[in-house]
């Protein structure tokens, strides 16, 4: 449960403290400092947090001015604290999905206390005091604030039940999250209309209002006429309401275009989108090689080939330290694995990627005969690095070893998969002695006798036990012959007692070769053998399991050959039925939350349409930025935008239902909408995607060190959410402006009809 970096720093300042007492041939030195690591990961981080709220001011500051922008900026604050003092009391510590779920939620932080203070920015126009004005706006727009919140926490709410490596790797997100925006709700209805009694914009006695500029929400039919709120308007603003105004004449052909563009980009990303995986490859920083060898080696045998594979790592300028063990492990290894070489390299942006240097390093090791080396990448995640590709083959013992090695040859011709292994049992011999019990009876030699003999050349007879003072555990004391006389050839020189003197034990003991029989593993009550393997670089584990899954169905059928797709395949298969489980929850809470804020289900549906037509824009975003579909970070960035995106249109409609109320027709009603909502929802939106900007660019902008840098990997496992996000609310925010009002008044002109019929 300790800091990794106080720990680490700990032992350091221990070391230091203690190197003069030390003898100065003694080197001591630290491999894969995780300290160092951590704490540029978490610097990075920081500075995109600072990045993503600077970006965010400075659009408040540019749109609502000095003192409006200081009362929404309080809110960033606050809801940070708020949520880092959640996190501390659960007994959780800063990492860097907190980190992240902070540059998340950066842009939705204001957008309560955008709303709330842009309408009060109008109502001082129209003359009221700052108390007032300020007291109004929180009044009138605490339901839609507090529903937009809500859909929000909605989507993140079941994202806690997450279950598995990943779940237990994501769940700070929804955690941060949720607790930021529940403060972020407090601050726009409570504290930014207290203080902004005390440092609002004050009234100007010199400000005349005119009630046509479109900043007023009391509907007179006299004063907004279609014609004369056109007219009326200018620049930008002028240029939207003349679209909108186009598009709400034919609402239907309008949500026919936008069905199609729809359908156009889906067809557009099955044709030229990167495919799909199921979690980000990160630049690693370190990386095992395994080196496999077949033979009877003894471990010195063992250890001099691993110090000719370690000598050409040595004085390269790009490797920093390195960490040989000689011998298999016992774990996850291969049957012929003799030993592993741990490379540390030096910091991403000082060398070429790691692909490059295991390419290289592949090259220069293949000329060493009589080994294979494997390239395993520390990538860290929850993914742990492991082979992508994990396969079991289940069969009868006559088959099973001709359908995996009909497998590895499939997979060899399909040219993408590397490092192909399976935990066959290894090709040897084992020496198998057979006693002739009748032959050994006739001499007065039983088989214990014979085994404590044989013994004397294997691992000793056991004479007694001892238990010196400063251990816990006993010691056996043995018996056996020097090194040099334990071989085979000195079982036939061993001799035992008999009631006829010694005898060799040759006359009733065969010595016999028989071919290994090694581990048999069994799954389900079958014996199973596993295949696994790598891709090669730019190849998507996602992209070839299908293509080897399509030719492995190609192949004549065997009812007694099984296949399994394990390992990545199936945790993918699980995380996307858990999201997809937890996005469907997602909409059945909000569609609760909208039904009750809107007393409609039409509308609640037309906001729910959102979520659908929000994928087209994150996958143009992925297509802009050239990311792969992330089950896990693209699947967690579409259930939050799914929550993002209902926001403005829940005040877009909630302000469109006031002018119904008035007496207002449905296009009237629509481009007042417009006219009065677009500041808003403009600035919510671009908030929230300039606070990703920085990790859609892979961008890491040092504020204080003034450094720019690219491809850091803090940031590359944020890439594809960013980018999903950012995208989908690009994509949605123009459908919020033009589409929704035209839906709204579709279902007016759908209501009529039904009611004249």
């Amino acid at each position: 449960g300790a800091n990794i970096i106080e720990t680490i720093e700990s032992v350091r300042s221990t070391i230091e403290a203690e190197r003069s007492v030390l003898p100065p041939t003694l080197t001591i030195g630290f491999h894969q400092d995780k300290s160092e690591e951590t704490r540029t990961m978490l610097t990075d981080l920081q500075n995109n947090v600072i990045s993503g709220v600077v970006l965010v001011m400075i659009v408040i500051m540019a749109t609502l001015g000095i003192r409006s922008s200081i009362l929404v900026g309080f809110a960033i604050p606050g809801s940070f604290l708020t949520g880092i003092l959640v996190i501390n009391s659960m007994g959780y510590t800063m990492n860097v999905v907190v980190l992240f779920s902070l540059i998340l939620v950066v842009g939705m932080l204001v957008d309560g206390a955008i709303i709330v203070s842009e309408l009060a920015d109008r109502n001082i126009d129209r003359g009221m005091s700052t108390e007032q004005a300020y007291a109004s706006a929180s009044k009138r727009m605490a339901w839609p604030v507090i529903a937009s919140t809500f859909t929000t926490l909605a989507v993140f709410f079941p994202l806690l039940f997450w279950p598995g490596l990943i779940g237990q790797f994501m769940r700070y997100m929804p955690i941060t999250v949720i607790s930021c925006l529940l403060a972020s709700l407090a601050m726009a209805l409570i504290f930014i209309p207290v203080a902004g009694k005390f440092i609002g914009r004050k009234r100007s006695s010199t400000h005349q209002h005119s009630p046509v500029s479109g900043h007023d929400e009391a509907y007179d039919p006299t004063l907004h006429s279609v014609q004369q709120l056109l007219e009326q308007t200018h620049g930008l603003k002028s240029r939207y309401l003349q679209t909108l105004h186009r598009l709400l004449l034919n609402p239907g052909k309008t949500l026919l275009s936008v069905l199609a563009f729809t359908l156009l980009s889906y067809a557009l990303y099955g044709a030229i989108g990167k495919g799909v995986e199921f979690f980000p490859s990160v630049e690693p920083e370190s990386m095992a090689i395994q080196v496999h060898a077949r033979g009877d080696l003894s471990i010195f045998e063992q250890d001099n080939i691993l110090r000719r594979v370690e000598q050409r790592l040595f004085g390269r300028e790009e490797i920093k330290s390195v960490y040989t063990r000689t011998g298999s492990s016992g774990q996850n290894d291969d049957g012929d694995v003799i030993g592993s070489i741990q490379m540390e390299f030096i910091d991403w942006d000082q060398r070429r990627k790691a692909v490059d240097i295991t390419a290289e390093l592949r090259e220069e090791l293949s000329d060493i005969a009589g080994i294979k080396v494997e390239f395993v990448a520390n990538e860290g995640g929850p993914d742990g690095g492991g082979k992508p590709i994990n396969i079991q083959v289940s069969a009868p013992g006559a088959k099973l070893y001709g359908a995996v090695e009909r497998l590895h040859d499939i997979m060899r011709s399909q040219g993408a998969f590397v490092d192909i292994s399976d935990n066959r049992p290894l090709p040897g011999v084992e020496w198998r002695l057979q006693v002739d019990r009748e032959e050994a009876a006739r001499y007065g030699a039983d088989v214990a006798l014979i085994g404590n003999a044989i013994q004397l050349i294997t691992n000793g007879i056991r004479l007694a036990g001892y238990r010196p003072d400063d251990a816990t555990d006993e010691v056996d004391i043995r018996v056996r012959y020097p090194l040099a006389q334990r071989n085979l050839d000195q079982i036939a020189e061993l001799r035992v007692p008999t009631r006829n003197g010694m005898v060799p034990i040759s006359n009733f003991v065969t010595i016999k070769a028989a071919p290994k029989t090694g581990v048999i593993q069994r799954a389900g009550g079958k014996r199973v053998i596993t295949v696994e393997a790598d891709v090669a670089d730019g190849k998507l584990p996602d992209t070839e399991l299908k293509t080897l899954q399509a030719t492995l169905l190609d192949e004549p059928p065997d009812p007694d050959i099984s296949v399994e797709f394990k390992g990545e395949a199936e945790e993918q298969q699980e995380t996307m039925t858990f999201l997809l489980t937890a996005f469907l929850s997602a909409i059945f809470l909000m569609t609760i939350i909208l039904v009750t804020q809107f007393n409609s289900l039409y509308q609640a549906m037309l906001i729910l349409t959102a979520i659908v037509f929000s994928t087209s824009g994150v996958l143009i975003g992925l297509m802009i930025t050239g990311q792969t579909f992330g089950i896990v970070m693209v699947g967690i960035g579409i259930i939050a935008l799914a929550g993002i995106v209902v926001n403005n249109n829940i005040v877009l409609i909630d302000t469109y239902n006031g002018f119904r109320s008035q007496g207002a027709g449905a296009i009237p009603a629509a481009l007042l909408t417009g006219s009065v909502r677009s500041r808003p929802v403009l600035l919510t939106a671009i908030t929230t995607i300039l606070g990703l900007v920085p990790m859609v660019f892979a961008m890491n902008v040092d504020l204080i060190d003034r450094e720019l840098s690219f491809g850091a990997p803090s940031t590359q496992w944020w890439t594809q959410l960013s980018s999903a996000i950012a995208g989908g609310l690009a994509f949605t925010t123009l459908l919020t402006l033009f589409l929704t009002p035209c839906l709204l008044v579709l279902g007016a002109r759908f209501t009529r009809h039904t009611t004249a019929g």
